[in-house]
Formats: C-alpha cells, sequence, structure tokens
C-alpha cells in the first residue's frame, strides 16, 4: 500500500551508548525519507558520542553494546553529532516523524542530542520538534495486536478468557498460558 502523504514522512531510528536519555548518546542514526508521490531516500550516520561537558568520548554500555554489537572503537573516527547536527536537522525540517517505540525512546534521545548540541556548541540550532506529527508504527501495533492476558490465552491456549479480570479467571489462565509457553519453546524455556 503506498502511503497518502501531504508531506514527507522521516521513518527513523536510533543506536546509542545505553538508555538513559538523559546520559546516554547516540551512536548511530538512521532516516529514511518517504516524499509525496512515494521517492525514497536513505541516510544513515556513525556518531562519536561525545560528552560536551568532560570533553571526552562516552563510552557504550556493555548490554548496548551486546545489542547493536558496535564498540567503542568503531566509533574512534566518526564524527561527533555536533558535527552532523546541521544535515540531520534539514533531513528533518518539513517531515513528519515516524518510527518504532520512537515516542518511547528514540525521540526523547535525539530531542536530547539536539539539545546538548544547542547547550554546548550550535546555539542557533533551528528545529522545533514539537510541530512535527508523530508516527509511532509500536503502538499501532499494541492497539490493533493487544498483548494483555485475554490476547496471550488466545493465542498460547486457543481458546477465549470467559470473566476476564476476575482474580481466579485470571490467575487459572496465567497459570494454562505458562504451561503453554513450556510446550511451545521447550528449548528455550526450562521447567
Amino acid at each position: 500500500m503506498e502511503l497518502n502523504l501531504e508531506r514527507p514522512i522521516l521513518f527513523f531510528d536510533i543506536e546509542s551508548t545505553g538508555l538513559n536519555i538523559a546520559s546516554d548518546a547516540i551512536i548511530e542514526l538512521s532516516f529514511v525519507k518517504i516524499f509525496p508521490g512515494s521517492e525514497e531516500r536513505i541516510k544513515t550516520w556513525r556518531v562519536k558520542p561525545w560528552d560536551y561537558q568532560q570533553q571526552c568520548q562516552k563510552k557504550i554500555t556493555p548490554s548496548a553494546k551486546a545489542v547493536h554489537g558496535i564498540s567503542d572503537e568503531d566509533l574512534e573516527d566518526c564524527p561527533r553529532f555536533s558535527d552532523i547536527a546541521d544535515e540531520v536537522v534539514d533531513w528533518m525540517l518539513g517531515s513528519d516523524l515516524s518510527g518504532f517505540n520512537s515516542t518511547k525512546f528514540d525521540l526523547p534521545m535525539l530531542a536530547e542530542e539536539i539539545e546538548r548540541v544547542r547547550k554546548y556548541m550550535h546555539k542557533d540550532l533551528k528545529i522545533n520538534l514539537h510541530e512535527m506529527r508523530m508516527v509511532d508504527v509500536q503502538n499501532i501495533y499494541h492497539v490493533m495486536e493487544p498483548r494483555n492476558l485475554k490476547a496471550a490465552y488466545r493465542f498460547y491456549c486457543g481458546k477465549e478468557l470467559e470473566n476476564a479480570h476476575a482474580a481466579e479467571a485470571d490467575t487459572l489462565a496465567t497459570y494454562e498460558v505458562l504451561k503453554s509457553q513450556l510446550d511451545r519453546y521447550p528449548d528455550t524455556l526450562k521447567n
């Protein structure tokens, strides 16, 4: 299905040094920009995470490295976010935004990184993220394909949960779901 666009939509994803939006930093940023008429442009940056106060490279947490596989050494010759900030903003201007889990993580991380650059390096960086519409694909997924006990019971047990939100019914359903999960994933879950 083609997207019916009035203006460009910019799909984006971020990899970072960790999950703390206030203290971690972007190490990889990818944009896929779709224009009305379906023209597509793609841009990905690798970024040296920089601590602007301490004037040194931020370290990637072991848990983050385990997820994305990017090491501190991989980023030694990469530009800092402040070096690419103007180009990032140019890509974003006039677009709506979309991502997966982006309202909870990617957008706040990007906003924080932009604010750091404004504070320490580039005070006239012009972008207002509040003017952009945001489509978080994960939110749509969770509304259309609920991840609750009723849905788990239907998925794992093949039955409808009667009397949902009655404590006994929910407790028995939870027990049945676990048994079905143990049957379904014997190599992953140990009884």
